[in-house]
């Protein structure tokens, strides 16, 4: 009997504390957002985009408290490069298991941990995994609206994409691969 008293105490908080729960799920649109990303070199850069196959932000009222998002690694594009001049010799590289292995991990993860708001702007601290290796992340984004926009820099040798790597490496010279990468997200929901 005892424990039917607990148990319905128990039941009786869940549900007033979920009566409480004012959050709210702002749902990506996909095909109005994008990413695009800038990798440098010792003597020069590529840049292109990749795609989102889905993403949400958790909001509780104006504060950010969660989100998940998955990015389309097979829909990597070089946009720097012309078709049949390189183009596709790059995005198959960048494919391949020298790079991000997109046959083994068609698909890397952002998942928001919490976030400060100051203004319009919030600082987000999440996990990011790639190539199934997830490390935390901390980036500013900026909410105008239904639009969010943010500039993330990556380090790519955490997450196990060594080619051209001077970390990894010695006597790469002039064809030394940074290990940041720049993203541009502009997001729309």
């Amino acid at each position: 009997m005892r424990n039917h008293v607990k148990t319905a105490a128990l039941l009786l908080l869940a549900i007033a504390f979920s009566a409480f729960n004012t959050s709210t799920v702002e749902k990506l649109m996909v095909k109005d957002s994008t990413i695009t990303w800038v990798g440098k070199k010792v003597t020069g850069q590529h840049e292109g985009t990749i795609n989102l196959k889905s993403g949400y932000f958790m909001m509780d009222g104006e504060s950010m408290v969660g989100g998940e998002f998955v990015i389309d690694m097979t829909s990597i594009n070089v946009t720097d490069l012309q078709a049949g001049k390189g183009k596709e010799k790059l995005e198959g590289h960048l494919k391949s298991d020298d790079f991000f292995g997109v046959e083994a991990f068609p698909t890397a993860t952002l998942t928001v941990k919490n976030a400060a708001r100051n203004g319009n702007t919030y600082t987000v601290n999440a996990d990011l995994t790639i190539k199934g290796k997830t490390n935390p992340i901390t980036f500013d984004i900026t909410k105008d609206g239904t639009n969010m926009t943010a500039n993330v820099t990556i380090d790519r040798s955490k997450f196990d994409v060594r080619y051209g790597s001077g970390s990894f490496f010695d006597n790469l010279g002039d064809k030394t691969i940074y290990d940041d990468f720049d993203l541009t997200v502009n997001l729309s929901f």
